[in-house]
């Protein structure tokens, strides 16, 4: 994006290995979280860099970043001159890492609330995977400290989602994933539009309608300590209208494809 300013970020900087991994970690006032996480992840996967997207956050966390970097090489930041969204701040650094050669590009969120010491079962089963997902409702998932409230929106919206798109899913909501950067190549990223926490449902429907495998993972999902959570009813509100209109184009799409082929078989 015209204006996003990037410290920390050698050409030829990342992971040694048959595979470089980058994970992605967006931030917007988490400068109490930031350090503690971006720590917990280089010990969890060493050969593993990790690009902080910082959307201009008042309350200083792009500096804590920039000082991450200066004092760690696998450490990049990626500056961006406004607040944009979830799904904004993760298009921009998916298009820095596929632009620097990275074949593995992971989500996770900056607040601690996805253990970076789960991130290798995340890598491991890429083995047989275009997309990973750390799901918090799969046999062996689980949430930490959220009110029944927040469990019942989060079950909720999954079951819809599954429904009104017949993905199979049992998590598609969920932030904590791996991409094969085939998968993020194959679909069309400059066209995701999604900017609140529907964008992690627009790109699992996106890998599965290229004809991408998903695998999900059972993960402990732990609520944040500190800070506040940026879901939101506009956030709900955009992920029910978009879910809903992806669903009635999908089924518009198929009662097209059945009334052709029976106009041929005439």
């Amino acid at each position: 994006m015209t204006g996003d300013l990037v410290t920390g970020a050698a050409e030829d900087s990342g992971a040694t290995g048959p595979e470089r991994v980058l994970v992605v970690v967006p931030t917007y006032d988490e400068r109490p979280n930031l350090a503690t996480v971006v720590e917990r992840l280089r010990a969890a996967v060493p050969d593993a860099d990790v690009l902080v997207v910082d959307d201009d956050s008042p309350d200083g966390t792009g500096a804590v970043a920039d000082r991450l970097a200066a004092a760690d090489p696998a450490v990049h930041v990626l500056h961006r001159a406004r607040r944009e969204g979830l799904g904004a701040a993760y298009v921009a650094g998916f298009g820095w890492g596929l632009s620097r050669g990275y074949d593995v590009l992971v989500e996770m969120d900056a607040d601690g609330s996805h253990q970076p010491e789960q991130l290798p079962g995340l890598l491991a089963a890429l083995a047989d995977a275009d997309l990973v997902l750390g799901s918090r409702w799969v046999a062996g998932g689980s949430v930490t400290d959220w009110p029944l409230g927040r469990r019942l929106l989060s079950r909720g919206g999954n079951t819809y989602v599954r429904l009104a798109l017949g993905l199979g899913l049992q998590d598609a909501t969920g932030g904590f994933r791996a991409y094969r950067r085939g998968a993020l190549e194959a679909i069309d990223l400059a066209g995701v539009a999604s900017h609140g926490y529907c964008f992690q449902v627009d790109l699992a429907r996106r890998v599965v309608g290229h004809g991408g495998r998903v695998v999900e993972v059972p993960i402990s999902f732990v609520e944040r300590v500190h800070g506040r959570s940026k879901m939101s009813g506009a956030v709900v509100r955009e992920a029910l209208w978009r879910v809903t209109l992806w669903g009635i184009s999908a089924r518009l799409r198929q009662l097209r494809r059945g009334a052709q082929g029976s106009m041929r078989r005439r």
